[in-house]
């Protein structure tokens, strides 16, 4: 979410919800600003590159509790893992107790409805779903509507959810969860953070290692006020949220996938597994294994641009005669890189990296070289130490 996209997507409303931590953000000098029905804080005090950047270097604190969480629970013995695949191509029934996935839910013509995260419960039965906010509402009813009376859908509204991210992020949680640093990325417990009950998981959108915890409600700020009170932790707002996701090379849901994306042309096949390729059986099945067969007519990749002015989301990019062959979905500045980086798609034919292409900026032809992506390099715990 650059800054631009934040203002984007911004409702202009008068009842934005606000998080259990919305004092907390304006305590600490947060600039507040309208962002999928909530006020959310773009900025503290020290600005968005400084903050970027103590998140690469030590441990940064999102509120991200207007994201949605919700459980999804078998019923009449059918397992929702099941069920759950009828909606996305990931496989979900593969997935151990504790373990989660990244999935999208699709459409009839394979398009990316909205990404989500997936976890077994390794604390009880059924599958922990966390959706992105903008879509929540319009995610769980979908769910609901389709579950065809095989699951239930519980939708969890008294728990926060925060992410504590960076190369400290472990160290301070362990102070703690001594537990916590027997998770891997991509794996969520149930454990007490400062004696307080949380479904932590390794996890996170910045390319860092860290974690996200739901929290209850009730206490949330205690605990939030309890991580920053750590010399290493100073809290994020979105700006530096959106530039972390952007070097880290994730995608935005609304900006670089969409409902007329699949996962294929948006480089995200690496989630749909053997068993699902060859099975199909999920929304737009036919439109994707074709991709997968034949070759996306466009593809996702990474773009380094010459000089020092970001190029923007909806800018176009041109081969070398100058023709119009792909558009930027997510741009900026990237205070790891010192330079512009930006996300888009081109043509299979223009998307090697070190191919040369330019984008065009008020009618000016601004050369960028597309390279792969991340930006900078993930530093998830992926093995137990």
């Amino acid at each position: 979410m650059h800054l631009g996209g934040v203002l984007k997507v911004a409702e202009q409303s008068e009842n934005l919800r606000h998080t259990p931590l919305y004092d907390l953000n304006v305590q600490l000098g947060g600039r507040m600003v309208p962002f999928a029905g909530y006020a959310m804080p773009v900025q503290f005090p020290d600005g968005i590159i400084k903050e970027h950047i103590h998140a690469r270097e030590a441990a940064g604190l999102f509120d991200v509790s207007h994201m949605g969480q919700a459980v999804l629970e078998g019923r009449n013995g059918h397992d929702p893992a099941v069920a759950l695949e009828t909606l996305l191509a990931n496989d979900i029934q593969a997935l151990a107790p504790g373990r989660t996935r990244y999935s999208q839910l699709l459409n009839e013509q394979g398009g990316i409805m909205d990404d989500l995260m997936v976890t077994r419960r390794a604390d009880g039965p059924g599958l922990f779903l966390v959706v992105n906010a903008a879509c929540k509402d319009a995610d769980l009813a979908h769910i609901e509507k389709r579950l065809d009376g095989k699951a239930s859908l519980t939708r969890i509204e008294d728990r926060a959810l925060l992410a504590l991210q960076g190369p400290a992020a472990a160290a301070v949680l362990a102070r703690f969860a001594p537990d916590c640093g027997a998770l891997v990325f991509l794996e969520q417990r149930a454990m007490e953070v400062a004696g307080v009950p949380c479904l932590v998981g390794r996890l996170g959108y910045t390319g860092e290692d860290g974690y996200e915890i739901s929290v209850p409600e009730a206490e949330a700020e205690g605990l939030a006020r309890r991580l920053l009170g750590e010399p290493e932790v100073k809290p994020i707002g979105l700006g530096a949220r959106d530039s972390l996701r952007l070097e880290a090379g994730y995608c935005l849901y609304g900006h670089d996938i969409d409902t007329t994306t699949t996962p294929v042309e948006a480089d995200l096949a690496w989630s749909i597994s053997k068993r699902r390729r060859q099975e199909g059986g999920f929304p737009g099945d036919k439109i994707i294994l074709q991709q997968f067969a034949e070759g996306p007519q466009r593809k996702r990749i990474g773009l380094q641009p010459e000089g020092r002015s970001p190029i923007r989301e909806g800018t176009p990019l041109a081969d070398s005669s100058g023709q119009e062959v792909g558009i930027v979905t997510s741009g900026g500045f990237s205070p790891s890189c010192q330079g512009p980086v930006a996300m888009g798609y081109l043509p299979p034919a223009l998307a090697t990296p070190g191919t040369e292409v330019s984008a065009i900026v008020r009618g000016k032809a601004v050369p960028c070289r597309v390279v792969t992506l991340p930006f900078v390099p993930s530093r998830t715990v992926s093995t137990k130490k």
